[in-house]
């Protein structure tokens, strides 16, 4: 039998034979087949969701952990108009320098505190590693304010330590107030907390303070009450001289200040100022444009190499002017005396201020730095009683130094420094609101230049303004938007509109 004659029988047979036939899969309807897929894949699809998910959310958890534990100065954006919550670069120079540990106690309750001081403090905590800061809970520790003081503490005040020194911050010196006489209530005007923490550091870290003196007898001018502020702020303390009964300027004077004398100073006082200065002593000096002969006064700046041009300067470029040609805005130059200040672009506004000339006879050890300068276009109006302020051709061309700092390098590794500025009105307050505290800001950085020592660092940081922020604008700027609000802009419009119009009358 052949091959395929027996496989043929053995098929039949297979067939024939029920037992012996393999069993039929059962066919599953399309639309079930349809359906197992589909459960797999969303069973697929929603295991790979579910891990994904887990992923993340372990991400979002360990990132949140990593930031939660930054410094809140890499976190935080301060976006309030002041920077409440910020520090200044001041202040952040400041604390590099501190190689003193300082703990800087919040007395307040616990759930009451004041927050725009802690986080505040933060910063400072975050800013120095030789600064701590801590709350002291006065219901808990109630006898704690008494190891520092014998006067009532209010909450929120803070006590700065340094050792055997210290120094309370109280709550209400922090925030400024002033009355408002059409409610006849109270309203926040200012915050000073930067300002007021800087100073009692520089306080609790300092063993010899800075003494001001400021010469008296010759109808000078009081400090403006708002310098004043700044300057104790600052740690410095301030005392009269009259050197008529002293004769000297006392040793431990860490600057002179002489306030735009009304008359002049006796050749005693002369030789005793002159004679200060010539041993290293520091001196600012403010003078105000007078008909009164003032020899030995201009004595002593000629000593110097400087002297004042006769009359009151005028300026002639509308960009260097606010309101009156004589109220100027003069350019700010950055030297060692304001180099701080000259980087934060405030203005300066110095009404009826005098120029300032270098004399030929120089001393080689005498250098003259420019602080405040005119335009080129500026004149000295040498008349001033003639009832108009035209440039003749007695006046004097500009341009001219409204403010200069000098230094003379002497024996012993001593330096004379001088700050002079041919104006006093920099310290009125009006004026100094006017250019938004820019000359008090200017006045405090001379005279931290000119009192800060390897034994005593000087600052003093303004308060921040809650109330207004003012716009200063020179004449020029002045002209450009009256030109631009009343000309260009409604012409613009105009025309645009005339555009429209002829577009859709042809249409």
């Amino acid at each position: 039998m052949k091959f395929t004659d027996k496989f043929k029988a053995k098929k039949t047979e297979n067939q024939g034979n029920p037992a012996n036939e393999a069993p039929k899969k059962e066919k599953k309807p399309l639309k079930q087949k349809i359906k197992d897929s589909m459960n797999k894949k969303y069973l697929k699809n929603g295991s790979y969701s579910v891990v994904i998910s887990a992923i993340f959310i372990v991400i979002v958890l360990v990132v949140n952990m990593i930031v939660g534990s930054l410094p809140s100065k890499y976190t935080e954006v301060d976006v309030s108009s002041e920077k409440l919550y910020s520090i200044s670069d001041d202040t952040k120079d400041f604390l590099k320098k501190l190689d003193k540990d300082i703990t800087i106690y919040q007395v307040v309750q616990s759930g009451s505190e004041d927050e725009t001081i802690k986080k505040l403090l933060e910063k400072y905590d975050e800013e120095s590693d030789h600064i701590t800061v801590e709350q002291k809970d006065p219901v808990v520790n109630p006898k704690f304010t008494s190891e520092y003081t014998s006067d009532d503490v209010s909450a929120n005040s803070l006590i700065v330590v340094c050792g055997d020194r210290s120094k309370v911050v109280d709550y209400n010196n922090i925030y400024e107030s002033s009355m408002d006489y059409n409610t006849y209530s109270y309203t926040t005007t200012g915050f000073d907390g930067e300002g007021q923490i800087d100073s009692a550091i520089s306080y609790v870290t300092s063993e010899n303070l800075p003494v001001l003196y400021t010469l008296d007898g010759h109808g000078e001018k009081e400090l403006d009450s708002t310098l004043q502020e700044d300057i104790q702020k600052a740690n410095i303390d301030i005392k009269s001289l009259n050197l008529i009964t002293e004769e000297k300027v006392p040793d431990d004077a860490a600057c002179l200040l002489i306030n735009a004398p009304a008359s002049d100073i006796s050749e005693s006082e002369k030789d005793a100022i002159i004679d200060y200065l010539e041993n290293g002593g520091k001196a600012m000096i403010f003078s105000d444009y007078t008909e009164e002969s003032m020899e030995n006064f201009d004595a002593v700046l000629a000593n110097y190499g400087v002297e004042r041009t006769d009359g009151i300067v005028i300026e002639g470029d509308s960009q260097h002017y606010a309101q009156m040609p004589y109220y100027l805005v003069p350019t700010v130059n950055s030297t060692d005396a304001i180099s701080d200040f000259a980087s934060k672009g405030y203005y300066v506004l110095m009404p009826y201020a005098q120029g300032i000339k270098q004399t030929d006879n120089l001393r080689d050890t005498v250098t003259v730095n420019s602080l405040l300068t005119t335009s080129d276009s500026a004149y000295s109006k040498v008349d001033v009683n003639s009832g108009s302020i035209d440039k003749t051709d007695d006046d004097v061309d500009g341009p001219f130094d409204l403010g200069v700092s000098i230094t003379e390098t002497l024996d012993d590794d001593k330096e004379t420094q001088i700050v002079y500025y041919t104006s006093s009105n920099l310290m009125d307050s009006q004026i100094n609101q006017m250019v938004s505290g820019g000359n008090e800001q200017m006045i405090m950085s001379s005279l931290n230049w000119m009192c800060s020592s390897d034994e005593t660092s000087v600052i003093s940081v303004p308060s921040k303004n809650l109330q207004i922020s003012y716009l200063t604008l020179t004449a020029y700027d002045v002209s450009f938007w009256k030109i631009m609000v009343m000309g260009i802009i409604p012409v613009i419009f105009l025309v645009i509109g005339f555009m429209v119009w002829l577009k859709r009358r042809k249409a």
